[in-house]
C-alpha cells in the first residue's frame, strides 16, 4: 500500500527501528525492494535519485507510485537528493508525496532559503520534507564530494535550519559517507545525540551501505528513524548481471533479470532485519498497535 513517509518515520520512531530507503533505477530493482519488503513483512521506502528522474522521467514515476498502491505492506515514494525545483515540482504534481530538497552543496543561507520554499511548495500538496545540514563525503551516482569538502552537522545550526523551514525531516552528517567506506567508519554519536536533544524530528542517515550493526544499532537508540541504502544494492545488482551474461549458459534476458532481482533482494531483506523493520508491518496497518508496541518497550501501559 502507498503510504505516507511522516506515518513511516514517526512509527518506526516510537518503536525504536529505523525504515529502509532504497535507491531504484527500473523495474527489477522496484521488484527487489517490494519483493523483500513483503517477504520480511517491513514497511519500506522506493527511493528516486535525481539521475534516476532524468533517466526514467515520468513513467519511471508511475511504476514506483503503482507499485507500491499493489505492495501488501507499506510503501513510501521519495524524491531523494533534490536540488532542482522543477523537478521537485514534476514529482509533485506526479504524485509524489516525500522530498528531498537538497541544499547542502548551497552556502547555509542559500541552503536555508531553498529549502524553506521548497518546503512551502511541497506542504501545500501535502508531501513530506527531508533537508539536509552538513555535507556527506563520498561518491552517489556520479556526484563527488571530498573530504575536504565534507562538512559535519553542527546542532545548534540545525536547529535554527529546521525553525526556519519547517522540514519534517533532517538529514545528519556525523561521519557517515556515500558510496564505500574507505577506511573503517567513524561516526560522532556525541554529535548525533547533541542534535537529538535540540530537534524533535525525524532523523535520517545516508551512506548506510558499509555500516556496521552495531553502529545501525547506536544511531537508531540516537534517534536515526531512516537509513539511505544504494551501493551494496546496485553492486548486487550490477554483480548478478556480469555472473549471468558471462556465464557458462546461455540464458533468456528474463531469466537474467529474475536473477538480479534476486541478488538485490537478498541485499534489501538483510538491511530490513538489520534496521528492525522486519515483522513491523503490522504496526503501520494499525496505529494503536504501534502505540501499544512503543509503549510495552517503555515498560508503560495503554489506557483504553
Amino acid at each position: 500500500m502507498l503510504s505516507s513517509t511522516k506515518e513511516l518515520l514517526e512509527t518506526a520512531r516510537r518503536n525504536a527501528y529505523a525504515i529502509g530507503a532504497f535507491n531504484v533505477y527500473n523495474l527489477e530493482g522496484v521488484k527487489a525492494v517490494i519483493a523483500a519488503a513483503e517477504v520480511s513483512r517491513s514497511p519500506a521506502m522506493l527511493q528516486l535519485h535525481p539521475t534516476a528522474l532524468k533517466y526514467g522521467k515520468l513513467p519511471l514515476i508511475k511504476l514506483c507510485l503503482e507499485a507500491a498502491k499493489a505492495s501488501k505492506v507499506s510503501i513510501a515514494v521519495h524524491l531523494d537528493h533534490s536540488t532542482s525545483t522543477s523537478d521537485i515540482t514534476l514529482a509533485l504534481q506526479a504524485g509524489i508525496r516525500s522530498i528531498m530538497a537538497d541544499g547542502s552543496p548551497m552556502s547555509y543561507e542559500q541552503n536555508l532559503e531553498f529549502t524553506r520554499d521548497m518546503t512551502t511548495l511541497s506542504h501545500t500538496y501535502g508531501a513530506t520534507v527531508e533537508a539536509e545540514i552538513g555535507r556527506i563525503s563520498g561518491t552517489e551516482d556520479g556526484l563527488t564530494i571530498t573530504e575536504k569538502e565534507a562538512k559535519m552537522t553542527d546542532p545548534k545550526q540545525a536547529l535554527e535550519f529546521v525553525h526556519r523551514t519547517q522540514v519534517d525531516s533532517i538529514a545528519v552528517t556525523i561521519g557517515n559517507v556515500h558510496g564505500e567506506y574507505k577506511s573503517p567508519p567513524q561516526l560522532d554519536f556525541a554529535r548525533l545525540e547533541k542534535i537529538r536533544q535540540l530537534i524533535d524530528i525525524p532523523l535520517v542517515l545516508h551512506g548506510a551501505s558499509g555500516l556496521p550493526a552495531a553502529m545501525i544499532g547506536r544511531s537508531i537508540q540516537l534517534g536515526v528513524c531512516k537509513f539511505n541504502v544504494n551501493t551494496e544494492v546496485r553492486q548486487a545488482y550490477m554483480q548478478a548481471l556480469k555472473d549471468e551474461i558471462c556465464g557458462d549458459r546461455s540464458k533468456d534476458l528474463l531469466e537474467i533479470a529474475a536473477e538480479s532481482i534476486a541478488a538485490m533482494q537478498e541485499v534489501i531483506a538483510e538491511k530490513l532485519e538489520l534496521f528492525g523493520s522486519a515483522g513491523k508491518a503490522h504496526l503501520h496497518e494499525n496505529p494503536y498497535a504501534a502505540m501499544l508496541s512503543a509503549s510495552e518497550q517503555n515498560g508503560m501501559k495503554v489506557s483504553s
